[in-house]
């Protein structure tokens, strides 16, 4: 199991859609007794079970990581007996997208009350009537629905 509590991001590289960043971590691994002739597999194992979960210690979504086991000695832990711990340094690709944050995504259903879209082709994300750009005015032209902007005329949002 990972530790929430040891986990610390150092710097963070803003990427070129918002909401991806690349993080450097630390990180300290768990692993019973019984995997010790694994190591190296245990830890991809459970690094690998939080890739394309949103996990709060990370604030995100982790896409992808690289990790370099720190310990060449694992230390049996007092109190979370049997297990050991090792330290990790990992690059994480992370994301945790925010209000009012450019992202680019696939539509995939529209309608005149929202537009539903999938984002980095795993999440799928809603935009409401409320939430739409008062700029966009949801047209169906040629029986093909869309949004289309007031402003940019070649500016439309379809499915």
């Amino acid at each position: 199991m990972l530790s929430s509590s040891s986990f610390s991001l150092g710097h963070q590289l803003q990427l070129q859609m918002e909401g991806l960043s690349v993080a450097d971590a630390d990180l300290v691994v768990y692993v019973h007794p019984s995997k010790s002739g694994k190591v190296s597999q245990a830890i991809l194992r459970e690094l690998s079970s939080l890739l394309f979960k949103f996990n709060e210690a990370f604030d995100g979504v982790l896409l992808a990581y690289d990790v370099n086991i720190q310990d060449k000695q694992a230390k049996i832990l007092s109190g979370v007996h049997p297990y050991f711990g090792l330290r990790l340094k990992a690059n994480l690709l992370l994301f945790s997208p925010k209000s009012d944050m450019l992202l680019e995504g696939k539509v995939v259903k529209l309608s005149r009350e929202s537009i539903h879209v999938i984002v980095l082709g795993f999440s799928s994300a809603i935009i409401t009537a409320q939430n739409i750009r008062g700029e966009f005015k949801y047209k169906t032209k040629d029986e093909e629905e869309l949004f289309a902007s007031r402003s940019h005329k070649r500016h439309v949002i379809k499915f």
